[in-house]
């Protein structure tokens, strides 16, 4: 799998989580698929460090369930801020800001530039890009303004937007009650705040790794708190401290609840549209084989 393709994979992927049209369900979450399980508890897994940190700084940290949310109109300007501190005492941080849109009919536009040492960015040069997601027309666009071209996903990784979305869902939250059930996780209200010119209900989680559990010679302590609006129905503010991989904390500024200009959701005349690849290697990511080191 060639570093391109990488890309557009991880692209798709947060385009799939994103604009899903999951729904919150009463049955319990199906069976995880054994080709693609998630092993470790809370903190331990693929959302934990480098790759949930890529889907906080793109913007999606605020998203909730995957699901269309309409009739609750706004725009916000996500920042999202890393500091990680090494064993020798030098110090890494990255920030990076997201301009968020969402109409009343629910279609969402992100526009991202990440600096030069983002995970996406090329030839040394910061890379812009623009995700419209449209779900009255059930379309996914990524847009280049370098190249003027619109790189329309279809439908996120094929089938496996509802088995793999739910697998990951179903075994995300049976480690946390397994967690809590061991006392290794606790879970705290911390009530009502306003933030950023809106109502948010928060909630602080602590997980502790006990001593051996990863190879860890003490327990490690990882603390997370979220800051979440209903009436938006988006995380306004949310901040992690993990001493594996450093403090991130989002937050969303300039909140303004008036609708969005509709040419935000459309793709510019001059564009070309082409058709995105992610779509047709989805089903084949669970069953793939790891990549080798160089790619």
């Amino acid at each position: 799998m060639n570093r391109r393709v990488c890309t557009s994979l991880l692209l798709a992927g947060m385009l799939a989580g994103a604009t899903g049209s999951l729904r919150a369900q009463d049955a319990p979450p199906p069976p995880f698929p054994p080709e693609a399980r998630i092993h470790g508890r809370p903190g331990e897994g693929m959302l934990a460090g480098p790759i949930g940190e890529r889907i906080e700084l793109l913007g999606f940290e605020g998203m909730h369930g995957g699901k269309v949310v309409t009739g609750a109109p706004f725009s916000a300007i996500a920042v999202s801020e890393t500091t990680q501190t090494l064993g020798d005492g030098n110090h890494i941080s990255r920030k990076t800001q997201t301009n968020l849109f969402r109409d009343s009919q629910g279609r969402f536009r992100r526009e991202v530039t990440l600096p030069a040492f983002g995970p996406l960015a090329t030839s040394g040069q910061p890379k812009s890009f623009v995700m419209i997601n449209d779900p009255v027309a059930d379309t996914n666009f990524i847009l280049h303004a370098d190249t003027k071209t619109a790189e329309q996903m279809g439908r996120p990784f094929g089938g496996m937007r509802g088995k793999f979305k739910d697998a990951i869902k179903g075994s995300v939250e049976y480690r946390k009650q397994e967690a809590i059930a061991d006392g290794s996780m606790n879970k705290e209200d911390l009530g009502t705040q306003t933030i950023a010119g809106v109502s948010a209900q928060g909630t602080r989680i602590t997980h502790t790794i006990p001593t051996g559990q990863i190879g860890n010679e003490k327990p490690i302590v990882i603390v997370s708190e979220h800051w979440y609006s209903n009436d938006l129905q988006v995380l306004v503010m949310s901040k992690r401290s993990d001493p594996r991989f450093g403090d991130t904390t989002y937050t969303l500024t300039n909140i303004q609840r008036s609708e969005p200009n509709a040419s935000l959701f459309q793709v510019p005349s001059d564009y070309k549209v082409t058709q995105g690849g992610p779509g047709r290697h989805g089903e084949k990511v669970l069953q793939a084989p790891p990549p080798s080191p160089e790619n």
